[in-house]
């Protein structure tokens, strides 16, 4: 029988995303100027205020506020409207030194010997039901709160846009786990005040519609496009008005949206956030790290579908447990065992091997803290830091290298592929 799967993603202005830009933008300004920080950064943001906390241990000293502020700017909060703005919203930060009590389990020696800075397990998934080996669910969700955005910050086809926005979407996949239409399309938006809210939200669905989904498809293969039908049940802010938004109408903290963040409801996923943490946080560095396995073994045709689970104690620098499912979509004459066992071999799950593979010392990560950590295109880029204390920095920095299908030969050797 066939049945319906969903997931969700949000946009940059929504309250628990600019949280994660925050303490994103914060560690990326730590490891700019001083590559060793260890740093756990969380942020509140509410009407007219932004709190941040958390432990660092760092050679380095920002100005936190400023680098807050920023970033709330670029989001696209900068009316006094919207109650919440970079430029006049009060910053307050409770942000003291890291626990030595954590710290002489994580600094070891010798950075070999580093131990994983907490407990756990993290979660890796790829499917090759998208290009991006991620759900398809997820997949145009994110797609169509980025190209909302673009037309927000373009002001020309949909000008009353604001930055709070949600979309959710309902595929049918068949016995087989086919995709094979969609079936629902939940988009939620803030927007200006209207003159009527009949005429809001006519207008509202009629753009939605005919400006962002084409704009969408376009963005897909054939094969995805032709699962848009003339059927598909929209439901276009539902609730009705969405004037009152972002951290105004909702408080946002720093790592309330894991499942946008990583596959949307499908695989696993631990249960530790991401945004705000140093790459000795396994929760982060090692997710990155199953995700780089789990792609590169279902690109080199070992299964269609695989999950993989690594799991660590605090300050031990061998991981506990790795763990593979395969879902059934086994290429290869192994077991899901057999698999595993190879996968650790293949895949080095040490903290500090995860750090010099997959390049984590470096200012990458606000580029992650927005429509998910997962999926994205590899890119090398120079990002610049400029601080009143430590003058300004210039670094070339490779983004999203857990994306990288740079392991497939090692892969199909392995597997005799």
């Amino acid at each position: 029988m066939a049945y319906l799967f969903t997931s969700e993603s949000v946009s940059e202005g929504h309250p628990d995303k600019i949280a994660d830009q925050i303490s994103d933008a914060l560690l990326d300004n730590f490891l700019a100027f001083d590559p060793e920080s260890k740093v756990a950064c969380e942020t509140l943001v509410t009407t007219g205020q932004v709190v941040l906390a958390g432990e660092v241990k760092s050679n380095t000293y920002l100005d936190v506020q400023n680098i807050a502020r920023e970033v709330i700017n670029k989001i696209g909060y900068t009316k006094g409207e919207y109650q919440f703005s970079g430029d006049s919203c009060g910053v307050i930060s409770l942000i003291h030194e890291q626990s030595q009590d954590i710290n002489q389990g994580v600094d070891r020696g010798s950075k070999e010997e580093q131990g994983a800075g907490d407990q756990g397990m993290m979660f890796g998934y790829a499917t090759k039901e998208t290009d991006n080996y991620m759900p398809l669910a997820l997949d145009i969700s994110h797609k169509i709160l980025q190209v909302l955005a673009e037309l927000r910050r373009e002001e020309s086809q949909i000008g009353y846009l604001r930055p709070d926005a949600k979309a959710q979407v309902t595929i049918e996949y068949s016995d087989e786990n086919i995709p094979q239409r969609i079936d629902t399309i939940v988009v939620s938006t803030q927007h200006d005040e209207f003159d009527s809210d009949q005429k809001m939200l006519d207008k509202i669905k009629e753009d939605i519609i005919a400006i962002l989904i084409p704009k969408v498809k376009e963005l897909l293969p054939t094969n995805i496009q032709a699962l848009f039908n003339d059927h598909i049940k929209y439901h276009i802010n539902p609730t009705g008005k969405f004037v009152i938004g972002g951290p105004h109408g909702d408080a946002g903290l720093t790592g309330r949206k894991i499942i946008v963040d990583t596959y949307g409801g499908k695989g696993a996923h631990g249960g530790g956030a991401f945004s705000g943490k140093d790459p000795s946080k396994v929760d982060r560095s090692a997710a990155y790290a199953a995700r780089h396995a789990a792609k590169n073994l279902v690109a080199a045709g070992v299964a269609d579908e695989i999950l993989v689970q690594v799991s660590y104690a605090i300050g031990v620098v061998e991981p506990t447990s790795i763990f593979v499912d395969t879902y059934g979509t086994s290429n290869v004459n192994f077991s899901d065992g057999e698999i595993a066992e190879k996968t650790a071999k293949l895949f080095d799950m040490r903290p500090s091997a995860i750090e010099d593979r997959l390049k984590l010392r470096n200012p990458i990560y606000l580029e992650t803290a927005a429509y998910g950590h997962m999926g994205k295109q590899p890119q090398t880029l120079t990002k610049v830091f400029e601080s009143p204390y430590n003058g300004r920095v210039e670094k070339e920095v490779e983004l999203f290298t857990w994306e990288k299908l740079n392991m497939q030969d090692e892969v199909k050797r392995e597997f005799g592929i």
